[in-house]
């Protein structure tokens, strides 16, 4: 069963899938290579041999993507569950991995209420990664027109505190971020935490 985007156990789920699909796309130049060799009587210089060469350069671009997410850990199903005791009326995202040009970070859980994105690490190697992410998640949703105040923590005890204060004030978190929210022609029918977790999948791997 396909395991969406920013669900728990997405990461155990893609790192399967991407194994499947990078063999496969290996497979076919592999065929044609034997085959070219076959025909040609064991001759390697034939456009049989172009033909799997060039075709290996799919490839090679899915094994990339497989690596980067077979060095991914999956978030840990009793942090998952204890966060999701505290998420409440939430909208929550899980094992979002954030990358950028110089440095990527798996983010375990992401909270979004209002102007609030609220995310939760074991990962970071610093206070100034977690800084840095903060800075490229904000940047990218005020690029699209999305004013959010995004905060990472990777202590939990905080974390969940801040969840519980974000419930307690949701009704006037929402109705603040919303007074001004104009529905985005392409998707009339999301809410604007939805479209902002329309942004965030659309930055993670």
């Amino acid at each position: 069963m396909k395991v969406r985007k920013g669900t728990y156990g997405y990461v155990r789920y893609e790192k399967k899938r991407r194994l499947l699909v990078t063999i496969g796309m290996f497979v076919m130049p592999l065929a044609i290579l034997i085959a070219g060799l076959i025909i040609c009587n064991g001759d390697k210089n034939n456009i049989f041999t172009v033909i799997a060469v060039v075709g290996c350069l799919p490839g090679c671009k899915s094994m990339v993507g497989l690596i980067m997410m077979m060095m991914q850990k999956s978030a840990k199903k009793e942090t998952v569950e204890e966060i999701q005791g505290h998420a409440g009326n939430l909208l929550m995202l899980y094992e979002m991995f954030f990358t950028k040009e110089q440095d990527s970070l798996m983010v375990d859980a992401v909270a979004v209420c209002g102007y609030e994105v609220v995310g939760y690490t074991t990962h970071a190697k610093s206070r100034k990664q977690i800084e840095d992410c903060e800075k490229h998640i904000g940047k990218l949703l005020r690029a699209n027109g999305y004013k959010n105040h995004v905060k990472i923590f990777d202590q939990m005890k905080p974390y969940l505190e801040r969840l519980d204060s974000l419930n307690r004030n949701y009704q006037e978190l929402e109705s603040d971020a919303n007074e001004k929210f104009v529905p985005d022609e392409r998707y009339p029918d999301l809410s604007r935490d939805e479209l902002v977790k329309h942004n965030l999948l659309a930055i993670v791997l």
